[in-house]
């Protein structure tokens, strides 16, 4: 899950001034992927340079492109933005249809808002497209900052000692297009109960991460 999210804690007053709109990727404008990729470079770019490369010029996604997306607006401009793309996933040898969610961030002066707020904006979604889980990743390091912020909120459960297997967006002469990480999985319930996710310990992505 491409994240850049702020380790403090929701701000109501920042949330109140942020309206959501559900935008599908046909919908957006050019104009409209120009704002979110400047978005992106300067919601990324404190995380390291690096993280804000994928969004040179107007490209306003940095591996798999998403389906869905949830982005917050107020009177500055993009505030939020969460992406969902449905795709089949493969747990411990059981293919699983799911929602994947990912390019989180929140435009650093408001870093207080909170991906459990973006959350609850994406589930009524996730759950029109009969979605049964919602599935992310995130780095060990965030795995205290996504149990304050989702798991004790009963909107997730995070799994550890798992390893995704993901190819790369693009392919490189001296790289190998696959990339191999010991991950946090973030699990939504929505269509089906945590109990039926397949157990395993690894997880192929057959595509790259959104």
């Amino acid at each position: 899950m491409n994240i850049a999210a702020s380790r403090t804690a929701e701000a109501p007053t920042a949330r109140a001034q942020v309206q959501w709109s559900l935008r599908w990727e046909s919908e957006l404008r050019l104009a409209d992927h120009a704002e979110l990729a400047e978005f992106f470079r300067k919601s990324y770019g404190p995380t390291g340079a690096f993280n804000a490369q994928p969004f040179e010029g107007n490209r306003s996604w940095a591996g798999a492109r998403p389906e869905v997306r949830g982005i917050g607006y107020d009177a500055r401009g993009v505030a939020a933005h969460i992406g969902l793309l449905r795709r089949f996933i493969n747990v411990g040898g059981v293919d699983l249809l799911v929602g994947e969610l990912g390019l989180y961030a929140v435009r650093p002066d408001l870093e207080g808002l909170g991906i459990s707020q973006a959350m609850r904006v994406m589930y009524p979604m996730l759950q029109q497209l009969g979605i049964p889980f919602g599935f992310g990743t995130v780095r060990p390091a965030l795995e205290k900052h996504m149990t304050r912020l989702v798991e004790r909120q009963r909107l997730a459960t995070l799994i550890s000692g798992i390893r995704v297997r993901s190819t790369h967006p693009d392919v490189y002469p001296n790289l190998s297009p696959i990339r191999i990480e010991d991950v946090i999985v973030v699990v939504f319930p929505v269509g089906r109960s945590i109990s039926e996710w397949p157990a395993g310990t690894i997880i192929d992505r057959n595509g790259p991460e959104l």
